[in-house]
């Protein structure tokens, strides 16, 4: 008897309708020569540290760091699981053959694979490798079979990522929890959630120390045209008054004109990250949603598998596609154009040295029916994006005219859509008298001049943006790197923090655990989530960089270049440093009720006339024993009265912001600070702010006592 396991009953049912298995039996499917069950996604886990040693149930420093001499597994207390793994565990042991048709994917590797380790399976097994769920796919699948040892890197790649996870998350947060939690507040620490973290806090300390300037640009309409001042914001409303008068003396003088045709190239088909970036933007969806959403569509057989993370397709699919094409019946009028031409087999999507385990997500060639509206959504996304990538590029006009008026510089630039080409399919999403969304520009002839319309436009410096769920995404993938391009993107990923299968749960993790907060779309740290990275030292625990150096190491361990054992010994030494610095730090406790009690003002300065602990961490620099106080009108040392030491809260004009503060006062002195006002000129400098060795507050570059 062949016993086929599957990671879900829906699944198990398509596999045994196919293979002739049609005796519906007590956890599984009987007939033909097979026995098809199934598993509820994970049985299996790793032991937890009381079951290699019952005192460490109890948690204390003492016990870390907790390293097993070897990793067990054990079944998870669960009756529907016990009762479920006995069903397959008595398959497998009469079994002649066992067939693992779990998910095609890292993950679905190590589901079955423990399953299989916990039954003592003897039997031979196989693997079921297919990226969609339609009967073609899984005939065609079960006909190409392959050894089950052609997936043991794959398996060890699984298992460093389920161990580094343990160790990491099992160590760490007990550590720091012992360590600096106070009122039985538990600080979780993990391998991808702290470092995610980590870029969310320093993007809200971003924001809360942003200090809004004002500006002024000079600006002109001619021809009914908005031309620019292509010279620095000017930055008092003074000098905007004398350039505008300026400005009024001279005529305007066109220097170039330039159009130059381009192409706009298709977009990629989509990855899972790609896919939960355009549902957020598009529709607010959560990462988690999008996901749960693909999945169903995948089930459902009417898309290929989604937990991918390539946008490409293997070069065996190019004879396919004409066929999924003429398929897609509510995109008929878009398709028709298309199968009437050979189809172009570009490098942009076929490209078999960019897939690894999977291509990128497609629609089957089966039509959807009776989709809820959210998942129509994400099919349309995907569809349109399928089509979109045979489509012709985009031809576009770009131009762009440079003026003068007197010696003052001027440019204005425009695009216009000569060829929709692949913006076709999203031509109703652009909206303006043209239908394409863009500024055209009328005719200009080099040397013309004419009269003109000067004004003054006076702007406000905003702060950096916070995250969305597709923002926070995309830095995830890059490991905090902003990318816009692309292809930039593709070479990043393997360094990319977290799996596109597991980083909306991390997302939501850390929602689930009020370290951060969301606010329609945007996503804040909360006070909780900013005291934990904040009492974090350790830069490894936090760097998202070097979390995606680990991740890179786990993908060459999937690629058979790299070891499981050296990447286990990293970590365990690792934790070891990390457990011992940790244990002989002098830091204070924390909870995250009270760190972090500065209050974000409309300015988003440090609070005012509040006599309150800035940061419970922040020390005096001077006696370097108490905490730092806002008091009326300056910061000082808590025990102000033995120690005198105080920073102002405005220096010169200029009010300091946290990072300034947080700067003085543990590196000793600031970056360069603008907006210092000069007390006997009537104008504006720039200086950094240093403590010298008397504790006193000084110009870097003019010596200058700050009383």
């Amino acid at each position: 008897m062949i016993v086929c396991i599957a990671e879900k009953p829906s699944v198990a049912k398509d596999i045994a309708k196919i293979l002739g298995a049609i005796h519906r039996k007590d956890g599984y499917f009987e007939g033909n020569g097979y026995q098809v069950t199934w598993t509820f996604g994970h049985l299996c886990t790793l032991k937890e540290p009381h079951d290699y040693n019952p005192n460490y149930k109890y948690w204390n420093l003492e016990d870390l760091p907790i390293i097993p001499s070897s990793f067990g597994i054990k079944l998870i207390a669960n009756r529907g699981i016990e009762k479920q793994f006995k069903i397959i565990e008595t398959l497998v042991a009469k079994s002649d053959e066992v067939i693992n048709c779990g998910d095609a994917g890292q993950e679905g590797e190590l589901i079955q694979r423990w399953v299989l380790l916990k039954a003592k399976c003897k039997a031979p097994i196989k693997r079921l490798w297919i990226s969609s769920l339609t009967e073609q796919s899984i005939q065609e699948g079960f006909q190409n079979l392959k050894d089950s040892s052609s997936y043991e890197n794959l398996y060890a790649a699984g298992s460093a990522r389920a161990i580094g996870d343990w160790l990491l998350g099992i160590n760490a947060t007990r550590l720091f929890t012992k360590k600096f939690g106070v009122n039985k507040t538990l600080l979780s620490i993990g391998r991808v959630q702290t470092p995610t973290l980590a870029m969310i806090v320093q993007r809200q300390k971003e924001i809360d120390s942003f200090v809004v300037e004002e500006y002024w640009e000079l600006k002109t309409i001619y021809k009914d045209t908005e031309f620019n001042a292509d010279i620095d914001r000017l930055k008092s409303q003074d000098k905007a008054n004398k350039g505008l008068e300026y400005l009024k003396k001279y005529p305007l003088i066109i220097l170039s004109f330039e159009i130059k045709e381009g192409r706009e190239k298709n977009p990629r088909l989509f990855d899972l990250t790609s896919l939960q970036v355009e549902a957020n933007k598009k529709y607010g969806f959560s990462a988690e949603n999008t996901l749960k959403l693909a999945q169903s569509l995948y089930e459902e057989k009417y898309i290929t598998y989604p937990r991918v993370d390539t946008t490409y397709l293997s070069e065996d699919l190019y004879p396919k596609i004409t066929n999924i094409l003429s398929n897609l019946k509510p995109y008929e009028n878009f398709i028709n154009s298309l199968l009437n031409n050979p189809l172009p087999k570009s490098k942009n999507v076929f490209d078999d040295t960019k897939v690894t385990d999977h291509h990128a997500i497609i629609p089957t060639h089966i039509s959807p029916t009776n989709l809820s509206s959210d998942e129509n959504k994400i099919y349309d996304l995907i569809a349109r994006r399928f089509i979109a990538a045979f489509y012709p590029e985009c031809k576009i006009s770009n131009t762009l005219v440079t003026a003068k008026v007197g010696e003052v510089p001027f440019k204005t630039s425009g695009k216009q859509i000569l060829e929709l080409g692949w913006r076709e399919l999203y031509k109703n999403e652009r909206k303006d008298n043209n239908g394409n969304g863009e500024k055209i520009l009328p005719i200009f002839i080099k040397g013309e001049t004419g009269s003109h319309e000067p004004f003054i436009h006076q702007g406000k410096t905003t702060p950096p943006k916070p995250y969305t769920e597709a923002s926070l995404l995309r830095a995830m993938e890059t490991a905090g790197k902003q990318v816009d391009d692309e292809e930039m993107r593709e070479l990043l990923k393997d360094n990319g923090i977290g799996r596109p299968s597991t980083r909306a749960n991390i997302i939501e993790t850390l929602l689930k655990r009020n370290y951060i907060e969301k606010k329609k779309k945007n996503i804040y740290a909360s006070l909780a989530g900013i005291s934990l990275i904040d009492t974090i030292q350790n830069e490894l625990l936090k760097s998202a960089e070097l979390t995606g150096v680990w991740e890179k190491k786990l993908r060459l361990i999937e690629k058979g270049e790299y070891k499981l054992d050296i990447f286990k010994e990293e970590l365990i030494l690792m934790v070891k440093e990390i457990t011992n610095e940790v244990k002989a730090s002098n830091y204070k406790k924390i909870s995250t009720e009270s760190v972090s009690t500065y209050k974000r003002e409309k300015n988003n300065s440090l609070p005012q006339n509040k006599k309150t602990v800035i940061n419970d961490k922040l020390l005096c620099p001077k006696c370097k024993s108490n905490t730092l106080i806002a008091g009326k009108s300056a910061f000082g040392c808590s025990d102000f009265k033995n120690c005198n030491f105080k920073i102002p809260f405005v220096i010169y004009g200029k009010k300091l912001t946290y990072k300034q503060l947080n700067d003085l006062v543990t590196k000793g002195k600031t970056s360069k600070i603008k907006g210092f006002k000069s007390p006997t000129e009537n104008n504006f400098f720039e200086d950094i702010l240093c403590l010298d060795d008397n504790f006193r507050i000084i110009f870097g570059n003019e010596n200058l006592k700050i009383e």
